[in-house]
Formats: C-alpha cells, structure tokens, sequence
C-alpha cells in the first residue's frame, strides 16, 4: 500500500514540471485534494466494525446526528440506531464529546456509521466488570422487593440483591422464617440506600448480582479487629429464623448461629429452643468479612465422643422417630446421637408410614456405629413391649425369597 501512495506522488510530482503556472496552481489544489482522500481512506483502513471510537457533535438533523471525528472522517447515527439511543441524544448539544460503536466503516455517503446505545452499553459493561474484579462498593437505591431479596438499579441495570446476602443489621429476623413475613420487612427496605458490591453479572441478559456484604465500614472493622476465632462470648438473640440464631456481639456487630450448630442433636425448629432477648453463651467459629459465625453447641459435650463406648453394632435401643422421608426414618437417642432406619428396612415408603410414626418411640437394632464419623444406622424391630426375634428387613428379605 506504501509503494501504491508513492507511485502516485512520484506521477503527480513529474506532471507539475510539465505544467504552465496555472496549470500548476490547479494542479497543487488538485494534489491536496488527492492526498487528502488518500490520507482519509488509509486512516479509515485502521479502523474496526465494533471499535468504540469519540466523537464531537457537530449537528443533529431530522433523526440524524453528525460527529467529528476528527482525522478519520464524519460519523452519523441515524435510523434504527438513532431511535435506540433518543433518550440519550436529546441532551446533547454542538460540541458535546460522546462515545459511538463504529457498525460501518463507511456508507453510501462516505460516513462512518455509528450507534452510541451499544458504544454505552459496552462502556457500561466493561466499568461492571472493573467493579467485580475490585470488589468496589456502590451506593444504590433499593427500588423493589420479593420473597427473595431486593431488586437495586444502577445506570439502568436492575440487580438482584439476594436476602442470604444482606447484611445481619437488615436481614430480617423473623421468629419461626415465616415467608410472609420476610416478605413484608423486606419491602420496608424499598427507598433506602444501600451500599454494595458486584458479585456476578451477565451483560447479555443485563443482569447484575449484588451483595451487600464485604462493604463493612472502618468503624465496624476496628470492632470486628477486637474479636477472634475461638472467643467465647455472652450475647442476646435478636433474631429466631428458619437457618439458625441471630445474636448481638455488641452494638453494630452481630453474629449468626446456624441451624447446624445450634445442638448437638437435630434441631428441626429454632424457635422451639430460642426466643428474641434470650441470653446466650456461644463461641466464635468463624469470622469473614462483617460476617460472624457463631457456635452453641461447641460450648456442649460432644454426645459421639461422650457416649462411643455406650454403642456397639448389634445393641438393642430405643430411639425416638423425629420424621420420616423417602430415605428412612430419622431417629435419636435419649442421649443426643442421632441414626437413619433405612427404607430398605420397612420395605416402601408407604409401608413405613404405616409401621411408624414420628415423635413415638420404637425399638431398634444398631446395625451400624462410628462415632469418629457420627455415623449411626439402625435396623427396625417394633414397638416397645412387643415379641420381636429378628429385624423386620431380614424378614421382609424371607418373605420375598422363601426358602
């Protein structure tokens, strides 16, 4: 391409010898009128379809607006492209810099065609991602509410803020995790202004995840600086819901039991155990960020390490049935250790709801017993009082291969 430009100015450069002076003023003119177009063609040669590329407003017409584009040409937005980005546009005046996605190197009329709602939706994008990579906090309006969360807007976009990624100090602590009522505190968070950050986004479906932890301020990082794992600490319960305990460490700073270590035996119901204002010793088990997570039950005698030598494969226990699901029955000891009767052993699930029910006590037969691994599976023999000789799946096993 180099050695087509020269050729040129090597044949225009001999013809200007051969000229009159008129014809060599004209033919000057003509020269810059050529090296121009050629200067044009080779700068527009650089350019890409998709390339995001500044412009000056120089004119809007009809649904047509024209940018400078300085050495490269003339833009034009018009048509679809024009429409799409109106709301934008009519704001702009002559010699406003803005911003165009080139979808055409070059129409009909030699300009280059652009679309500045892409142009912005990719600028757009692209400063999301930089905000995910940095984990940098931003400050939205919270504009609607559902059963699972808030819904935030931030330039346009509409986040979802899931309620297990709100901060313990607006979660809502609902006594029993009624839905409804989650529900209804979260909509009095509508209007409010929350500090966040990106966790997840998908440009194409323009969706943004957010979470409004990881945002903590110094204040609450010096207090939380004052606490470690392993603490153990005396706090009063805020909060019963369904996953677990909320309790206040100390102004502004509170921590969250979960359900799972609540006790050592299985808690079907917090709010069975605990009541809002209730004092309670726990023990810090885990600090990330703001989150603080607490422990009842390591404050209690492990059962398994207690009673490991009570147990062993072949005993006869009575346990108490807490529910029964497709897997088997769910049973506990008096003594806190906790096993599966398996479906296996009743036949069918429908065969087992007929034989038991739970919250009653039945007898068993420890089939098999591992403490170190918590691991406890039974062998259903009856009801207390009642002749039995051998578990019900040996017989159920007869009575499907007789001898």
């Amino acid at each position: 391409m180099r050695g087509l430009y020269s050729f040129i100015l090597i044949i225009i450069i001999e013809s200007m010898t051969l000229m009159a002076p008129t014809e060599e003023k004209n033919a000057v003119s003509n020269e810059n009128s050529i090296m121009e177009e050629l200067l044009k063609s080779r700068q527009k040669g650089f350019l890409k379809l998709g390339e995001l590329i500044k412009g000056t407003v120089i004119q809007r017409k009809g649904i047509s607006l024209f940018l400078d584009l300085g050495s490269v040409g003339t833009g034009i937005v018009f048509g679809k492209e024009y429409q799409n980005a109106k709301d934008i546009i009519k704001n702009l005046k002559v010699g406003d810099e803005i911003a165009g996605k080139i979808v055409s190197i070059e129409n009909e009329d030699g300009l280059i065609e652009l679309s500045i709602k892409e142009a912005g939706s990719e600028a757009l994008w692209k400063e999301a991602a930089q905000l995910k990579a940095s984990q940098g906090a931003i400050d939205l309006k919270v504009v609607d509410s559902n059963k699972g969360g808030l819904v935030l807007e931030w330039r346009g976009v509409k986040g979802f803020l899931p309620a297990s990624q709100l901060k313990a100090s607006h979660y809502p602590k609902v006594e029993g995790g009624d839905k409804e009522r989650i529900s209804e505190e979260l909509k009095k968070l509508v209007g409010t202004l929350l500090s966040v950050v990106i966790l997840d986004m998908d440009p194409k479906e323009e969706k943004l995840i957010l979470s409004e932890k990881g945002t903590e301020s110094e204040e609450l990082k010096k207090i939380i600086e004052k606490y470690k794992i392993g603490d153990v600490i005396e706090g009063d319960v805020t909060g019963v819901v369904e996953f677990g305990v909320f309790i206040k460490i100390e102004d502004g700073l509170e921590g969250l039991a979960h359900i799972s270590e609540l006790d050592w035996a299985l808690v079907e119901n917090p709010a069975s155990i605990f009541k809002i204002g209730d004092t309670q010793k726990v023990k810090i088990i885990a600090i990330d960020g703001d989150k603080i997570s607490l422990s009842i039950k390591a404050l209690k005698p492990d059962p398994w390490e207690i009673n490991k030598e009570k147990y062993k494969k072949g005993d006869i226990v009575e346990g108490r049935v807490l529910r029964l699901n497709k897997f088997g029955a769910l049973t506990v000891f008096d003594t806190g250790i906790y096993g599966l009767a398996h479906i296996s052993e009743f036949g069918t699930e429908k065969k087992m709801r007929e034989m038991i029910e739970s919250g009653k006590t039945y007898v068993f037969q420890i089939a098999v017993f591992h403490p170190g691994d918590k691991k406890l599976s039974l062998s259903f023999l009856g009801k207390p009082g009642e002749p039995y000789v051998k578990p019900i799946a040996e017989s159920l096993k007869k009575e499907e291969n007789p001898a």
